[in-house]
């Protein structure tokens, strides 16, 4: 039986240096050759993963945001969808911003930026050379729905920042943890996931959820997870994810745990 792969990037495909290590591209090429299709299904927006996408090679469709963006890149695809949320609640954000303990907040759609604070833009974390005046997030600058926010905060005081945005904004939003070394918490529309990216792919390409082999490490790869024929939680993955996963990875993704497990599972 020929699997989906569906692989998340932080914390599952890539390793500690943020990167896609030679014997995990050689083992995933090995599966594609096999029949197999390997999608990703990341946090990360698409100027921030089209590198692991290109790396990879692949022609599958790419899940963004979280599962707010779903789309084949470089061309045009009928099962492409963009959700987007209310951008006022942007601006509650900033007003809260302070009490909220939040370091900067970020809103996205696929190819653009606006930060409130220049002074944290980082060019390895935005993917661009540079921010100008133009990028910063303004009610001027910002015109249009987001399709996801980001807000980082210190690792202790990431978990009570989420508690509180869901209470207050959690019938519109979904609120998940950012996979990687930052502590990063994401906000996409109410009711998308990892399972709702994947759901439209497989619509589109006549498959069911049991062909799904699904990998990832955190809290936002829950409902991946369960929603895949078998799903897969990597060695160094939260206990959150453990729980609910068919199966755990010998090894984390430092040490190539995707490579190993596909090796066995997939006989390759």
């Amino acid at each position: 039986m020929k699997k989906l792969i569906a692989i998340d990037l932080d914390g599952t495909t890539l390793n500690q240096d943020s990167k896609i290590s030679d014997k995990t591209v050689k083992t995933l090429h090995r599966a594609i050759e096999d029949g197999h299709s390997v999608v990703i299904a990341t946090g990360r927006p698409y100027r921030m993963s089209k590198n692991f996408y290109r790396q990879l090679q692949l022609t599958t469709p790419m899940i963004n945001f979280n599962g707010a963006l779903v789309h084949l890149p470089g061309k045009t695809w009928a099962g492409e969808q963009e959700t987007s949320f209310n951008r006022k609640i942007v601006f509650d954000l900033i007003s809260e911003k302070k009490n909220l303990k939040l370091d900067f907040i970020a809103a996205e759609n696929r190819e653009t930026f606006f930060i409130d604070d220049l002074k944290f833009f980082d060019q390895h974390f935005f993917a661009s050379d540079f921010a100008t005046n133009d990028n910063l997030l303004t009610v001027n600058t910002l015109k249009t729905n987001p399709t996801s926010v980001l807000l980082r905060s210190q690792p202790e005081n990431v978990n009570g920042v989420s508690d509180e945005l869901k209470q207050q904004f959690g019938h519109e939003v979904e609120v998940n943890t950012w996979g990687g070394p930052n502590p990063i918490l994401e906000v996409v529309a109410k009711g998308i996931q990892k399972a709702h990216g994947l759901k439209r792919v497989i619509e589109n390409l006549n498959l069911k959820s049991e062909d799904i082999l699904a990998f990832g490490d955190e809290h936002n790869d829950v409902d991946m997870l369960k929603f895949a024929g078998w799903g897969v939680a990597m060695a160094n993955g939260t206990d959150q994810l453990k729980a609910v996963a068919d199966d755990i990875t010998e090894k984390p993704n430092t040490e190539d745990g995707l490579a190993d497990y596909l090796t066995k599972y997939l006989d390759l």
